[in-house]
């Protein structure tokens, strides 16, 4: 039941997110930013968030999980409401705030509503199955917004958007009203946040799903501009990055299996490598269906690295703190997608569009072997902290 009504949130929430994100930057450009003021757009989802990520961890510890969600999707509604009403650059700025701020609750709620109900042996499963559902939605999210800018306009996209809204904000009243373990064991495992750090497969998780997570927002939001300017449209653009998405569903339907006879360490770097290497080939085509392959090849890259790191990360917490370390564990996302935006923003400006994807790609591959470490097998891993 639990699992089911989280799935049900997590399904209307993301085609919200995945429906409006790719159309965020053509609407921008639309309205006259230039490529710097996008990657500024793109840096906004994550600015505020970073700073209230581990706070949000924080409250669901305390007053558990219910109430966060049931407001969290309530502001989300609100903010893609600001760019429908009122079609201009500031209405979006704005509108990226609130919902990263949103999106941040929302995870980390999720996340830790799933780790409560799961046992540690099927933890990978849970996991697993939510991040299935992420993926099949961020396949059908592009495909709408796509079509609807295409053939509608730009604000009719929020306006859909906010429609759909009805789904995870009415779930979120089905989530159990569990108080939260801090406000029942206050005084255990309490400091600083950041000695958390001090777990080595804690840090290994957050830089895994920091490096995922950065290029998906990188390619979010620049691969529209580029096949813009090849002359692809919108549909097509949002067909290209929604087999991304799709290409993550097979993958993390069997990732559970796939760890256990790999082992965790090795999915991890093949798949960071493969998604690195599609990067930097994208400025060499200039077809739309060889683009949907090199999509689809770096969603089967980057679909390994989101849910190992949160099983990860989640294991690795004190049993009363797990909505902190999720948390922290979103902040270090929200850093990466904060910094790798201006920075890719100044990239673009000054070398050009397909420098954006060379420069990416080679962080990936860099990333991939700087996370590499030497670590237990993959089977001790999931036993960490508790």
């Amino acid at each position: 039941m639990i699992l089911r009504n989280v799935l049900f949130i997590t399904f209307g929430f993301q085609i919200m997110i995945f429906a409006t994100r790719p159309i965020m930057t053509l609407y921008a450009s639309h309205l006259g930013a230039d490529t710097f003021q996008i990657g500024i757009l793109a840096a906004t989802f994550a600015f505020f968030p970073l700073l209230f990520a581990i706070h949000a961890g924080k409250i669901a510890d305390y007053f558990g999980d219910r109430m966060p969600l049931f407001f969290s999707n309530m502001s989300c509604a609100l903010g893609l409401t600001l760019p429908f009403l009122f079609p201009t650059l500031w209405s979006l700025f704005v509108s990226q705030a609130i919902v990263g701020i949103s999106h941040v609750f929302i995870n980390v709620c999720m996340q830790n509503v799933l780790g409560k109900a799961a046992t540690k042996e099927n933890r990978d499963h849970y996991f697993s199955v939510f991040s299935t559902v992420v993926a099949l939605v961020s396949f059908i999210g592009p495909v709408l917004g796509g079509y609807m800018s295409e053939h509608v306009s730009y604000a009719s996209v929020f306006m859909v958007a906010v429609a759909i809204s009805v789904i995870p904000i009415g779930c979120s009243l089905l989530i159990p009203a569990l108080v939260g373990q801090k406000k029942e064991k206050a005084g255990e495992d309490t400091g600083n946040t950041f000695a958390l750090l001090k777990i080595p497969l804690l840090r290994k998780a957050l830089a895994t799903s920091a490096l995922v997570l950065y290029s998906r927002d990188i390619f979010v939001a620049y691969f529209p501009l580029y096949a813009s300017h090849l002359g692809i449209s919108d549909s097509s653009i949002g067909w290209i990055i929604a087999i991304q998405g799709l290409a993550m569903v097979p993958v993390r339907l069997f990732l559970a299996k796939l760890a256990d006879v790999a082992g965790r360490d090795k999915v991890l770097l093949f798949s960071i490598i493969t998604a690195g290497i599609s990067f930097i080939l994208i400025p060499f085509v200039s077809n739309a269906w060889m683009l949907l392959v090199l999509s689809a090849i770096m969603g089967v890259g980057l679909g390994c690295g989101q849910p190992l790191s949160m099983t990860t990360t989640y294991n690795a917490s004190p049993k009363t703190r797990t909505g902190e370390v999720l948390g922290l564990r979103l902040a270090s996302n929200r850093l990466s997608q904060l910094i790798a935006p201006l920075f890719f923003g100044v990239v673009g400006s000054w070398g050009g569009l397909v420098t954006v994807f060379y420069i990416s790609g080679a962080f990936l591959l860099g990333g991939a072997f700087l996370t590499k470490e030497k670590t237990r097998p993959a089977k001790e891993n999931v036993t960490v902290g508790h």
